[in-house]
């Protein structure tokens, strides 16, 4: 098997990483050169400022994934529709340079008439799959928009966007909510947190809900430091609200940034609903699993 050298290359960061031919990360490096920060024609110049500590590595393949992929970023690898696995990603790769540098397509999918996108994700979906060794299941990944993802016999056959953490920072520093709230967020209240789930659940509406963080702060049955965590349960509990999950079922795979997992951890549980986690390394391995894919049918 060839050498991989992986780049997670995002909107605000850019990742890269050395794999083993069993994909154990070897090496990494992370650079703040995220596809924003990179004017046009400057993408192989940054390319080669990342990989640079293994630029001699023989035969090696190097694979990107996330946002330079996308029209803003380096070559666009257009979006693979659903349902997809490893070996239509691998079929349908973007080719910079041909059997040498190439870009995963994010994937698509249609619900209701309405289109919806990832890009980046899949990577960290197919790696949660191999590590985990599941076939099946459902997976969410926590962001400013997050992504629920359904999977059956190792192919993502939908999956959804819920914009909780852009609607978090909307109602917190720019709605009446913010009068009431501290300067800054501060450490995680548990309770407040598992408060503002369940609130979100049984109210059944988010535009309702809402404004409890706003009459439970002038009551003064929640102190202004906890609003923050309260306000985070509210949306982060509206988003488990709409999924029709199941206390019996297998458990819900959460994967990325610890501070994230550990929220969505904690609502699940409020729910008494069964979690697992998986951070980073789920990227690295997505990405060797869909080289291994590449080469298999190569």
């Amino acid at each position: 098997m060839r050498p991989l050298v992986a780049l997670d290359w995002g909107t605000s960061s850019l990742r890269a990483a050395l794999l083993d031919e069993a994909g154990r990360v070897v090496e990494e490096r992370s650079l703040p050169r995220g596809i924003l920060t990179v004017a046009a024609g400057e993408f192989p110049q940054v390319f080669e400022e990342a990989i640079a500590p293994w630029r001699a590595v023989p035969d090696a393949l190097f694979l990107l994934g996330g946002m330079v992929g996308s029209r803003q970023g380096w070559l666009e690898a257009p979006y693979r529709p659903c349902p997809a696995g490893f070996a239509n990603i691998a079929a349908a790769l973007a080719w910079v340079e041909p059997g040498r540098i190439a870009i995963v397509p994010g994937l698509s999918c249609e619900q209701g008439g309405v289109p919806d996108v990832m890009r980046g994700e899949e990577a960290q979906v197919f790696g949660a799959l191999d590590l985990l060794c599941l076939a099946d299941g459902l997976f969410v990944l926590p962001g400013t928009h997050s992504k629920w993802v359904r999977v059956a016999d190792r192919r993502i056959e939908s999956f959804s966007t819920f914009m909780t953490g852009e609607f978090y920072a909307l109602l917190r520093w720019q709605s009446i909510l913010s009068r009431t709230m501290p300067a800054d967020d501060g450490p995680l209240d548990e309770d407040a947190f598992e408060r503002g789930v369940r609130h979100a659940v049984q109210a059944g509406n988010l535009l309702h809900a809402a404004f409890s963080a706003r009459t439970l702060s002038l009551s003064g049955a929640l102190p202004a430091q906890a609003l923050p965590s309260y306000l985070s349960g509210l949306v982060i509990g509206e988003e488990l609200r709409s999924q029709a999950l199941d206390t019996r079922s297998s458990p819900v795979v959460l994967i990325g940034a610890a501070g994230l997992t550990q929220r969505y951890g904690l609502a699940l549980r409020a729910l008494e609903v069964p979690a697992t986690t998986l951070g980073p390394e789920a990227t690295w391995r997505g990405l060797w699993a869909i080289a291994q894919t590449l080469e298999g049918t190569a």
